[in-house]
């Protein structure tokens, strides 16, 4: 089924506003549920990845330019990860696999992305920054898998820095979301450099993810939680998650 088709684009259109209002508010990006949304309606997977990053830049931007202002980026915690991470980030992007392999892959990243956003996080302690020798593999691995599959990385980072006592929510979200921005950008270029192509229908979805961020930042820094619209987005990542699965 086309992208251009009106009622597949309207539909689509929306759940992807949906994803950008939800994970903005959070300080994310949004490409695990842009690409649950692409998933559910058949996209081509060779749309799905150059789409989920490119959207993943603009939103994560938003998200950035709202939060960093406020205080709550830490650049010495930052900086080593994404050391690790934008060059594995570019690797990923080129890393070209068949379509099912991707679809397998992605339908295990849903799902784990479904499991975090039903995760209720909490404000604790917050230890001293870790070692470089810690988060440098720990960037690389999430900027792998970023590139490769499109999801950017940040909905896998942000749990792992509050579990582990690096940082608190607020802060966690500033990184989460520069990390999505300078991992999305490294590995739309791996992929851009293997393929040397961009598909039609990207830049309305990106317009359409842009005015759900922006919505969304606001809610987020007016902490307002979308609790309902959050239960809603869980269940389009698990039925993408298992579609994807089974369909591989």
């Amino acid at each position: 089924m086309a992208f251009a088709e009106p009622t597949f684009s309207l539909w689509l259109l929306l759940m992807v506003a949906s994803a950008a209002v939800l994970y903005s508010s959070v300080g994310h990006g949004g490409a695990s549920g842009y690409l649950a949304a692409m998933a559910l309606f058949g996209l081509d997977p060779a749309l799905m990845k150059p789409a989920a990053l490119t959207m993943n830049i603009f939103v994560a931007a938003v998200v950035l330019v709202r939060l960093a202002p406020a205080g709550h980026f830490n650049p010495k915690l930052f900086l080593p990860l994404v050391i690790g991470s934008i060059p594995m980030a570019f690797v990923g992007g080129a890393f070209l696999i068949t379509a099912s392999a991707y679809k397998i892959i992605l339908g295990v990243c849903l799902l784990l992305a479904f499991w975090r956003l039903l995760w209720e996080q909490r404000d604790e302690g917050v230890t001293d920054t870790p070692s470089a020798w810690l988060t440098v593999p720990i960037g690389a691995a999430l900027g792998f898998v970023a590139g490769m599959t499109g999801v950017g990385g940040g909905i896998f980072l942000s749990p792992l820095l509050l579990f582990l006592h690096w940082t608190n929510m607020r802060g966690s979200a500033a990184i989460a979301a520069a990390f999505i921005l300078v991992n999305s950008v490294a590995g739309l270029a791996g992929h851009a450099s293997v393929t040397q192509s961009w598909p039609a229908g990207i830049p309305l979805l990106v317009a359409v993810a842009v005015c759900g961020g922006l919505l969304g930042s606001e809610l987020g820094a007016r902490r307002i939680a979308p609790a309902q619209l959050r239960k809603i987005l869980g269940m389009v990542l698990a039925v993408a998650g298992l579609k994807m699965i089974a369909t591989a």
